[in-house]
């Protein structure tokens, strides 16, 4: 699921090579800017306006900014990314690669728009999130991020005490049932052609949790267009208000094959592999957010794109010192052996 949000004024291109790209424009990739342009680097963030939560009303789970809508969160952090001097550029990447280092030897990146306009940086930080991949059940899309949900922490007290649905996807639905118990006594498991062992049956109903076993054919609304239950294979429509899915979560890594990032797969899906602070197994390429912590909320994405931002501005003062040395060492080789 993939919801575009209104467009927004872009910043002139920066000329020249610029400290760092960074590719992706939400709470990883602006905090991580942020952090940047506060360290006096230049930093241009490239927003493909179509953030994840897009969909949702409200950012839950964040202190202090708790039930503060999306779109102002990150129409926040633009601002404030700019107010330091910033870039930020309303645009899609379609190809990003390693270039000739500079005549010292630093990292060069080359990174191309949707429109052709090429972008030379010293290092890249990529935070193009992820993307949920929901079952092919007919009315199923359409409820996405409202009444029909994936996380406890992030809708979980907006849907409490309402008759909820686990529709499930695989092993991980399982847990998800134990969390969502946890918020209404109603809760019902529609196995929908995924494995049970009998132990998770006997824990479920422990918990006076319901199990189907039929599988799911469509998503049944009531007059006015909300969800009002389920349509089982053989015709019995049971009656929920919430549907909550374990989407399969598959990283944003379009345009950006180029790098030759390394992924792994997840339990919940796929995305790039990290180290500390993001670092990546390819030098001057660091990413941060859903794109390597699936199941980070927005906290926690911003929180990794500020730890991004911090270590590629340290690399990059060393790269400074070292090329500050070699330019005397290259104009007095005695002076820089004193």
């Amino acid at each position: 699921m993939a919801v575009a949000t209104p467009p927004y004024a872009s910043d002139a291109l920066a000329e020249g090579t610029v400290d760092a790209v960074v590719i992706g424009g939400g709470a990883a990739g602006l905090n991580g800017a942020l952090i940047l342009a506060r360290s006096r680097r230049s930093v241009v963030v490239i927003d493909s306006g179509s953030p994840r939560n897009a969909p949702a009303d409200a950012v839950h789970g964040l202190l202090a900014l708790d039930g503060t809508p999306p779109s102002e969160i990150l129409r926040r952090g633009r601002e404030q990314v700019r107010q330091y001097g910033g870039h930020v550029i309303h645009g899609e990447v379609v190809s990003a690669e390693s270039a000739a280092p500079s005549a010292d030897g630093d990292l060069r990146f080359t990174v191309t728009l949707a429109d052709g306009r090429p972008i030379t940086a010293r290092r890249i930080l990529v935070a193009t999130g992820l993307t949920d991949v929901l079952p092919e059940v007919p009315g199923l899309a359409e409820h996405w991020g409202h009444s029909v949900v994936h996380c406890p922490y992030c809708h979980g007290w907006e849907v409490r005490d309402e008759p909820i649905g686990i529709l499930a996807t695989g092993p991980a639905s399982i847990g998800h049932a134990y969390l969502f118990r946890q918020l209404t006594e109603d809760l019902t498991y529609f196995t929908h052609g995924t494995d049970l062992d009998e132990d998770s049956r006997a824990r479920f109903a422990a918990r006076d949790i319901r199990i189907v076993d039929t599988p799911v054919t469509e998503v049944v609304n009531d007059e006015d267009g909300a969800l009002a239950g389920v349509r089982l294979a053989d015709g019995q429509v049971v009656a929920r208000r919430v549907l909550a899915v374990a989407a399969q979560l598959q990283a944003r890594t379009q345009g950006l094959e180029g790098l030759g990032l390394p992924v792994q797969d997840l339990p919940k899906g796929r995305g790039f592999a990290s180290g500390t602070a993001g670092t990546t197994e390819v030098p001057g390429v660091w990413v941060a957010g859903n794109v390597t912590d699936l199941v980070a909320q927005v906290g926690a994405s911003a929180a990794a794109g500020a730890l991004a931002g911090a270590d590629i501005n340290s690399t990059l003062a060393t790269a400074d010192t070292d090329a500050a040395l070699q330019r005397i060492a290259e104009a007095s080789p005695q002076a820089a052996t004193r």
